[in-house]
């Protein structure tokens, strides 16, 4: 068999041979690559975009990082590529027999011309299929895979046989301002397993540290493939290939090239008004629409299953997507809202579940909030007997129980256990075996309920006082002269009106306290029977201790005269102070010391500025060493630098103390070792990098100073106001045969079993991994209990319980048809950020991969049908695995590039620890949205598009959100009517992008904008700044860097590449 031969065409650049708008279908304008099968033109590979913007762009200030500030792209990109060899012919026919006769610079022939205007086309490459598992796979192709493709395809293998791997994607800094390749490592030879492209995470040399953006994130809707070739792409042949060639990109001095500018009238991005911003298509290649979309997908799930009822009295029934509103119908198991597994077909054995590699856990969001429309939780009260249990595993009575000898007794579905039915619980039994008052017991019939508990469940047999809040204010040069320490007093008075409350209270009964400090602390008596508050000094930081019991936590319906004046008294008191240097463990100690004394939980809202230098325990040092990064010392900048936050943080736990930090730096702050307080007690950490008032202007813009002040405001508003319940034990139960062994989240562990939390809100998720103790059975089932004590808002000690039944299998189809793509990310994900610590950046990434790899691997020899090697064969429920792995090698939290500070990634690797499914799917892959073509009159959130530059034009306006941070990208030729009607200007170069904010104009166009963006925010639980980006303006690579199916700003592969990669590492785990 012999090698494919290269064609002999002349190398295209820049735009200089532009042929016009791209024809219908997608398909590539023209051939741009170096000749396949030729040595690639000297430097054609070390080339990134042009430069988007002018250099030394000074960070945004406010925002949660700094864009890039490497020199970006002027214009147009240009694009060439490495070779990539297709291997050997499948049918026995050398493909180099006859050279095809490729128009280049032209589109695709028209319908009817196609298959043979372009000479014989030859045997398929491969494919990509995606379908359901068994069935010979003809069900989905057009026909065998060794015959002559349909007219349909004709166009698309005849791309395959010209197609390079290897593509350079915007976003690529040039080889001046690149990371290492491979984490600092050369490029391996060939045949390595490394991915077509580096992801090295060490900043360039000639870049100095900053605060940088975050890491990528979600989807909704969008494209897709013609019907008579959906599910079926064609793939690369690449058996034998010499590995990826590592270089891509046009010569330095080709037009497009970085820092050059566009050629003349090519515009924008390298695009033309109206037309997509992409680059050329010099090279054939894998055509981006052929492959999965998980637009798609999310579309095609709202379409089949949107705005229906999801009846939960099926075991084992997989639920619609998280991105699907559909509302649930609470018949045995609960809803998918608090609890989603990764599958619901779990192997009957551990061998089979080894093979999968897929994750056997569960997400675990027990106090999500549900929609108004789905039926509340039900409280039970069984008195002092307290709820009925099993006596052996001490789970809950569940509808999963079955009662046997006439209703005297029940059999536990968990460990088989007979166990009396207690006689003030006894009912008669129906003709089926179901007890007659089974739908008068939520415990019963509802898959999710909560039972009052008796003093049994309480600390030290006596019932709980109601929480604390206290918040702990730093009182410092750095506070009054940003505006933090003036903005919170003046908002907090409000506040205090809308602690959270019980359903049908009046008036909350959370108690708060106020505590200032800087190196020592300030205790403030509140009590309400003063005519003013009071001051007390505590100066001994080293042994801490409460100097007030009455008057310190008080209600604020008792003391509002007198916390009103404190609030509007702390900003004079300290509005001269020179005191620059804090402490921090003193602060925490102080609040925690407050609780004991109260005998209560609750929760300290701490507001720092800088890192704890001041002499006390606790203190820290700048340990900050960027040159670590991407090395195999990388995680020693992610792990404490001291135990003592560790310690305090278990204390706290013990007492029921959850601890929330805001911080607001202007330089490095230790976020590792500051955050592990909040972790172990179930808190959370905000970031308001180089944060500014109104009161503040001097060097910023007054409009992003108030936009600042906002984002703060707002999220401490979302964090008093929403739900939360404090001094939290979670265990989770399973039947026989399998068993919780891992734990993923923020909360600290005291033995093996039980999770443990300061507090808990609606917003936070716990992962759990699984795995087996015996062989499971197919008739059973696996049943799963969930059960968490904990005290609520008015102080009452309650149990949440929620079950859920899986089936089991014992075939590999079985399984594959029952796994869910969201639920498996958000594990794996919080697997690879807790690595960190531990491992080296390497480590992860090739670990990731290989699971990835192993996973479709197993699909593909046992599920798929006998089929040519060069195709790529994808089970239906995880076609976007490859996807999803790449965005979260790509992301901030586990990649960073040379602009995402060291406490950028550890804050990002906070909230990805307990970040619930739905928000883990944003962060890693954005949804973006164009505005241009919103209708005024309608309210509903347009379709999104796929995250990469080639889906976006230079004449659109898109929104791109992820969860933590917001973009408004505005192309250079965007209608001025347009343009008029949202920003109140003529044109798109008298946008004012240093606003951040959307003006209130009167028209509806306006509104609906305005609607839009704040219906977004409503549905993320932390405030997300909106970042105004006009085309080719500084701050567009930093927007670029959420693109995140194009190639990586440091160096992570495109999502065509990466799949290219995944076929080829698949084929040899096979061979």
């Amino acid at each position: 068999m012999n090698p494919q031969t290269g064609y002999n065409q002349p190398y295209q650049g820049g735009y200089q041979n532009y042929g016009g708008p791209p024809p219908p279908g997608g398909q590539s304008r023209g051939y741009g690559g170096p000749v396949p099968g030729q040595p690639p033109p000297q430097n054609a590979y070390m080339n990134g975009p042009p430069s988007l913007g002018p250099s030394g762009a000074k960070p945004p200030q406010g925002g949660y990082g700094a864009p890039p500030s490497q020199k970006g792209p002027a214009g147009g990109y240009g694009q060439g590529g490495g070779d990539m060899q297709n291997g050997f012919s499948h049918s026995g026919q050398a493909y180099g027999a006859a050279p095809q006769q490729q128009q280049y610079g032209r589109g695709p022939p028209p319908p009817g011309q196609q298959q043979y205007q372009q000479g014989p086309p030859g045997p398929p490459m491969s494919s990509v299929q995606s379908g359901p598992p068994g069935p010979p796979m003809s069900s989905v192709q057009s026909g065998p895979p060794m015959s002559r493709p349909p007219p349909s395809q004709a166009q698309m293998v005849t791309q395959m046989q010209t197609m390079s791997l290897s593509q350079q994607r915007p976003g690529c800094p040039p080889p001046s301002s690149m990371p290492p390749s491979s984490y600092g490592q050369p490029p391996g030879p060939p045949g390595s397993s490394a991915p077509p492209s580096s992801m090295s995470m060490g900043p360039p040399s000639s870049m100095p540290p900053q605060m940088g953006p975050p890491g990528p994130m979600y989807s909704s809707a969008g494209y897709a493939p013609p019907a008579s070739q959906q599910g079926v792409v064609g793939m690369p042949n690449y058996a034998g290939t010499p590995g990826y060639q590592g270089q891509f990109g046009p010569p330095p001095s080709s037009p497009g090239a970085f820092g050059q500018p566009p050629p003349p009238g090519t515009g924008g991005m390298g695009g033309y008004q109206g037309q997509p911003v992409a680059q050329p298509p010099q090279q054939r290649r894998l055509d981006p629409d052929q492959i999965p979309s998980p637009i798609q997908v999310i579309e095609d799930d709202r379409t089949s299953r949107g705005g229906q009822q999801f009846a939960t009295n099926t075991r084992g029934l997989m639920p619609p997507l998280v991105t699907t509103d559909f509302l649930t119908i609470d018949q045995g198991n609960c809803n998918p809202a608090y609890m989603r597994a990764t599958m619901y077909n779990i192997p009957t054995t551990a061998d089979m579940y080894k093979q999968c590699n897929v994750p056997m856990s569960l997400v675990i969001k027990p106090f999500a909030e549900l929609k108004p429309q789905e039926a509340q939780l039900c409280i039970v009260d069984h008195g002092a007997a307290g709820p009925v249990r099993c006596n052996r595993c001490k789970a809950y009575m569940c509808p999963f129980m079955q009662f046997v000898e006439g209703g005297r007794r029940f059999m536990c579905s968990f460990c088989s256990c007979v166990t009396d039915v207690p006689d003030t619980y006894f009912a008669h039994l129906d003709h089926t075996g179901r007890r007659i008052d089974v739908y008068q017991r939520p415990e019963l019939a509802c898959g999710s309920y909560e039972f009052i508990a008796t003093l049994d469940y309480c600390k030290n047999n006596q019932p709980p006082s109601p929480p604390a809040f206290i918040f702990m204010i730093e009182a410092s040069y750095n506070s009054v002269k940003n505006g933090m320490l003036p903005l919170l007093a003046k908002h907090l008075k409000g506040l205090l009106d809308t602690l959270p409350r019980e359903a049908g209270q009046e008036e909350s009964s959370i108690r708060v306290g106020f505590v200032t400090f800087n190196k020592v602390l300030h205790f403030y008596n509140v009590k309400g029977t003063l005519a003013q508050p009071q001051m007390l000094v505590v100066s001994d930081v080293a042994d801490v201790f409460l100097p007030l019991l009455d008057g310190f936590l008080v209600t604020v319906q008792e003391a509002r005269a007198v916390i009103d004046s404190l609030l509007e008294q702390i900003p004079q008191m300290f509005s001269d102070t020179r005191e620059t240097e804090i402490c921090l463990g003193p602060v925490v100690q102080a609040g925690l010391e407050a609780l004991k004394a109260a005998d209560c939980a609750g929760k300290l809202f701490v507001f720092q500025t800088s890192l704890p230098l001041a002499e006390a325990p606790g203190k820290l040092k700048n340990r900050d060493d960027r040159k670590l990064l991407g090395t195999d010392k990388e995680k020693t900048l992610f792990q404490p630098q001291t135990g003592f936050y560790q310690t305090l943080g278990k204390e706290c736990v013990a007492q029921g103390c959850c601890v929330d930090i805001f911080l607001f730096p202007n330089q490095y702050v230790d976020v590792a070792t500051i955050s592990e307080v909040c972790k172990l007690t179930g808190g959370q950490l905000y970031k308001y990098n180089f944060f500014t008032t109104e009161q503040t202007t001097q060097h910023h813009n007054p409009m992003e100073a108030v936009n600042d002040g906002e984002r703060f405001i707002q999220d401490l508003t979302q964090d008093i106001q929403r739900p939360i319940v404090f001094d939290a034990i979670m265990r989770v139960r399973t039947s026989t045969g399998f068993r919780p062994v891992d734990f993923l989240g923020n909360f600290y562990m005291s033995n093996t079993t039980d999770v443990e939390l300061g507090a808990m809100d609606c917003d936070k998720a716990v992962a759990v991994d699984f795995k087996h103790d015996d062989k499971l059975s197919e008739e059973l089932g696996a049943y799963i209990q969930c059960a968490v004590l904990y005290t609520s808002v008015s102080g009452q000690r309650r149990l949440r319980v929620h079950n859920l039944s899986l089936n089991c299998c014992s075939t590999m189809a079985d399984l594959y048809k029952s796994c869910e793509m969201d639920a498996i990310m958000n594990i794996l994900s919080k697997q690879a950020v807790r690595s960190v610590v531990n491992s080296t950046p390497k480590a992860i990434r090739e670990q990731l991969m290989a699971q990835c790899a192993n996973i479709l691997a197993t699909y593909r020899k046992n599920c798929a049908s006998p089929s040519s090697a060069g195709q790529l064969i994808l089970p239906e429920c995880m076609k976007l695995l490859p996807l999803y792995v790449n965005c979260v090698l790509k992301s901030d939290a586990l990649q960073g590039g040379a602009e995402t500070s060291t406490d950028d990634r550890a804050w990002l690797m906070h909230l990805l620890n307990s970040m619930d499914i739905s928000s883990s799917g944003a962060f890693f892959y954005p949804r973006l949205l164009p505005l241009h073509n919103l209708s005024p009159d309608k309210d509903d959130v347009p379709m999104a598009i796929r995250c990469s530059i080639e889906r976006m034009k230079d004449n659109g306006v898109y929104l791109l959100e992820n969860g933590v941070s917001m973009f408004m990208w505005i192309g250079m030729n965007v209608d001025a009517e347009w343009i008029q009607s949202v920003f109140g200007v003529q044109s798109v170069a008298q946008i004012d992008i240093d606003s951040g904010t959307l003006l209130s104009l009167d028209n509806p166009l306006s509104a609906r904008v305005r609607n839009l963006v704040q219906q977004i925010r409503s549905q993320r639980s932390r405030f997300m700044k909106l970042t105004i980006v006009r085309q080719r303006d500084k701050l567009e690579p930093w927007f670029q860097h959420f693109l995140v199916e194009d190639k990586g700003l440091y160096g992570g592969a495109s999502y065509v590449d990466f799949l290219c990669h995944m076929h080829k590492e698949i084929r040899n785990l096979l061979s």
